[in-house]
């Protein structure tokens, strides 16, 4: 029987999720069994979409799913996640994990003791480019991986100013939390997740709050509320043998769009982006030195259709995820604070073992 998933927060990230398991509930691998939200126009909206019930309390979904994908805004990923974990689900948790470092430890605390299994929402790490670098790197093609850069820039993306993304009591924070959180898992990933050792990085709110902010488009929509968030960030992250992280994270900026991840190897380096583009650079003195530059095509399937397929997988198998584990979320959660704080602080940040602490 197809495990039973229901959605909890149904704005536009659980209807996305909603249609990629729709898709693969056509394949026969799941079933869409429901959808949860406090608001009832959102519940509405969803069951004409999607033909299945939605509830405005999660007691009742819990009844009658397998396991449930948590989409709603970051500060209530607490509340939903472990009352989950009471009724034994299995959980997909949007990133990141808290809208803090605290709420983020609590979470992690409760499904150490939860009969279920939880997965954290990188689907990054599901590119197919990603999947090719990783299984290259297995093979010792890169040698030792050293440093990454991490770019994700848009030049005009705040997603809805005045919205919950953009209310740090509701976020946590801005772009570094939005979009860096998938940068410095990505980077980390294509370095195999060394033991972060000190964070240092500078927040910068500079767009988002003008009055004469100009874009062509926006995710959500231009409103009267709450923008004290960062819309910028750039960061060095030092881990274990000296592999370093350098990020550039912005929701807006002057400079053309990217979101290339530049890898550097002994053997060989690559760039590779989130649309699936990875061309691997090697160098050779056979026959006479060259350069090579090798370009690698892929399907580049949705990579979050391919995150939803291995969740089903596990709540399947009853067994933990293989890929984006709670451990591995709290870890880019602590960065995330590390940054913060060094930006306040102006210093470095030591990362040693689960403690923080603001270098002299």
């Amino acid at each position: 029987m197809a495990p039973r998933i229901g959605i909890i927060g149904l704005g536009n990230i659980g209807h996305i999720h909603a249609e990629h398991l729709e898709s693969l509930a056509a394949e026969g691998v799941v079933e869409v069994a429901g959808g949860m939200d406090i608001a009832s126009e959102a519940c509405e909206h969803f069951e004409n979409r999607f033909g299945v019930r939605a509830y405005e309390h999660p007691e009742v979904l819990y009844e009658d799913v397998d396991g449930v994908i948590i989409a709603t805004p970051n500060r209530f990923h607490e509340e939903y996640a472990v009352s989950a974990f009471d009724a034994g689900l299995d959980v997909l948790l949007e990133k990141p994990i808290g809208h803090t470092l605290e709420s983020a430890e609590r979470i992690v605390a409760a499904a150490e003791t939860a009969e279920g299994n939880a997965m954290v929402g990188f689907l990054n790490r599901f590119n197919d480019a990603v999947k090719v670098f990783k299984d290259y790197q297995r093979e010792g093609r890169f040698g030792e991986v050293t440093h990454v850069e991490a770019n994700y820039v848009r030049r005009r993306g705040v997603p809805g100013r005045g919205s919950w993304f953009t209310n740090r009591e509701i976020s946590g924070g801005g772009a570094l939390v939005d979009i860096g959180v998938h940068a410095i898992d990505l980077a980390l990933h294509l370095l195999s997740y060394p033991p972060v050792e000190e964070v240092n990085g500078v927040t910068r709110s500079t767009f988002g709050g003008r009055d004469d902010y100009t874009y062509l488009e926006m995710w959500g929509e231009d409103t009267e509320g709450t923008f004290d968030v960062d819309d910028s960030a750039s960061a060095f992250i030092r881990c274990a043998d000296d592999r370093t992280v350098s990020l550039e994270v912005a929701w807006a900026s002057n400079r053309p769009p990217t979101t290339e991840f530049v890898v550097h190897g002994t053997e060989a380096g690559a760039t590779l982006d989130l649309d699936g583009n990875l061309t691997i650079y090697e160098t050779s003195s056979e026959g006479a030195p060259h350069f090579t530059d090798a370009t690698v095509t892929t399907r580049n399937r949705p990579p979050m259709r391919s995150e939803l397929r291995a969740f089903v997988d596990t709540v399947a198998r009853d067994e933990p995820p293989r890929l984006n584990t709670l451990e591995q979320g709290l870890v880019v959660q602590r960065i995330l604070d590390g940054i913060y704080r060094s930006s306040e602080t102006g210093r470095a940040v030591s990362v040693q073992g689960n403690a923080l602490s603001v270098s002299d």
